[in-house]
């Protein structure tokens, strides 16, 4: 019996070793991933920054001046070049199709309200006495 007993226990001891193994092993694993991921976001990041340096040196107001000056032929703003909205040519007129069928259908006038005092009279004596 206690023979029995021993190896039990031995058996325990081994298995909880064993376990005991793995989740270190586990946690190593897992602590590597981590910083190799940390690594990766902070590659990343740097490859942002540089883009965002890259965007910034291509977007300088001086260089896109010269640019705009060498290619395109651009002519200063006259003062008779500036002109109302309204007066473009081929600017057609907003259409409210939605006014126009509620008027069609005779409900564009506007409704009584009960705020309203002249309405509430006019409601009043249109009523019939009784």
């Amino acid at each position: 019996m206690v023979r029995i007993l021993n190896i039990l226990a031995i058996a325990a001891l081994i298995g909880s070793a064993i376990y005991a193994y793995t989740i270190k092993y586990e946690t190593i694993f897992h602590a590597e991933t981590i910083v190799k991921l940390q690594h990766e976001i902070k590659l990343e990041q740097d490859q942002i920054g540089t883009l965002r340096a890259e965007w910034a040196h291509l977007t300088r107001p001086e260089r896109i001046q010269a640019l705009a000056d060498k290619f395109l032929d651009l002519q200063p703003v006259a003062l008779n070049q500036i002109i109302r909205a309204d007066t473009l040519p081929g600017k057609a007129p907003r259409v409210d199709a939605i006014g126009r069928k509620l008027e069609a259908l005779g409900l564009a006038e506007p409704t009584n309200t009960p705020g309203d005092a002249n309405a509430l009279d006019a409601t009043v004596s249109a009523t019939p006495p009784r």
